[in-house]
């Protein structure tokens, strides 16, 4: 019985829901769309059947290498030389040790929400120091030097290191950027157009070859660390601008208010500008991460055998020849899982902060 003073809901029409008004609305809405469609459908017909076919359908899954006799992919490769891929070099006793690592990432992942904000702070801070001394080794634990390192693991590490150190710096030469002070403004723009105008090859020369001769005779820095550093770098100044771009975008009221409220330079960008700039650029600032996870494949040059080397290593082998076009497919799927998880979980957080009125 419906309340007086108030109409009860009506069902939507027929015409407006359902599948087929769902594919009138987005497929066939007018003659060009229906001429594309039909178009990237016969394409896909054309496309997808012979590719399904080589990955699933007529791939080799099981076996051995002697009984391969189909024409498709030949996935028994990537399953023998698997732990080379994600381990590298890594001693196989101690895979635990990654491995326990990544169990803790996605277990802070899932239950920061949730944490208290003291203890959160705790685990940003301490969960960098923890996974060096797992995976590096110390107070108790055997130490893998970095040379056996390898694979994924050594992609991780170095996208890692890279996204979380140059973070804050990138945030700082923002700031110094838009600073009033001369000197500090100077710095901040050559050191940003500098990094800028060289690629990332030619930073991670000169971290290798070049950083060295400004240390101490007889002091060695580990090639790895030296990777690290100029990959540091090299993001913050992109970082930078990134951030430039979102402190721009703050009206100049925000500004305005936090200097009405008396509160101190790093009081109003901490409290009130970066918070708002912040929420603003990270659609840009995860498009830049994932630039930078995809660019880890470059420490090759220098020596270093990321996932992306290790295809290059593995189908050295006299055993397995000819075999780099699945290695291809496969990290090709591992980089997009990565970065397709990267660009989901920052979308989640963009529509958590967003608060945008519609």
């Amino acid at each position: 019985m419906a309340i007086y003073g108030k109409k009860e809901a009506r069902p939507a029409p027929a015409g407006t829901k359902g599948l087929v008004h769902w594919l009138k609305e987005n497929l066939f809405s007018d003659i060009t769309s229906s001429i594309l469609t039909i178009i990237s459908l016969y394409v896909l017909y054309l496309v997808l059947p012979p590719l399904l076919n080589w990955l699933i359908f007529d791939a080799t899954w099981s076996g051995t290498k002697e009984q391969i006799t189909g024409d498709g992919a030949r996935w028994i490769f990537i399953y023998e030389k698997f732990n080379q891929f994600i381990y590298g070099f890594y001693p196989e006793d101690q895979y635990w040790r990654p491995n326990l690592i990544l169990v803790l990432f996605f277990v802070s992942i899932f239950t920061f929400k949730k944490m208290p904000t003291m203890l959160k702070f705790a685990v940003i801070a301490l969960f960098p120091i923890v996974s060096f001394f797992l995976i590096y080794g110390g107070l108790g634990l055997e130490v893998i030097p970095t040379t056996k390192w390898g694979g994924l693991l050594l992609t991780i590490v170095v996208a890692s290191v890279g996204i979380v150190a140059s973070f804050p710096i990138g945030i700082l030469f923002a700031l110094g950027r838009q600073s009033k002070m001369p000197i500090i403004r100077t710095i901040s723009i050559m050191y940003i157009e500098f990094i800028r105008g060289v690629p990332l090859i030619t930073l991670l020369f000169m971290s290798s070859v070049i950083l060295p001769l400004f240390f101490p005779e007889g002091m060695d820095f580990d090639k790895l660390l030296r990777a690290l550093i100029g990959i540091t770098l090299f993001q913050a100044a992109y970082i930078a601008e990134v951030v430039r771009g979102g402190l721009q975008a703050i009206p100049k009221g925000q500004y305005e208010a936090a200097d009405s409220m008396a509160l101190s330079y790093w009081q109003s960008m901490g409290l009130i500008i970066l918070p708002q700039a912040l929420k603003i650029s990270i659609p840009n600032i995860v498009g830049a991460f994932i630039s930078l996870f995809k660019d880890t494949t470059l420490v090759l040059i220098i020596g270093l055998f990321d996932l992306l080397a290790m295809v290059t290593l593995t189908t050295t082998d006299a055993n397995w020849l000819g075999f780099e076009t699945e290695g291809y497919v496969f990290i090709t799927f591992v980089y997009w899982v990565i970065c397709f998880s990267m660009s989901k979980y920052a979308k989640s957080i963009e529509d958590k902060f967003n608060t945008n009125h519609r």
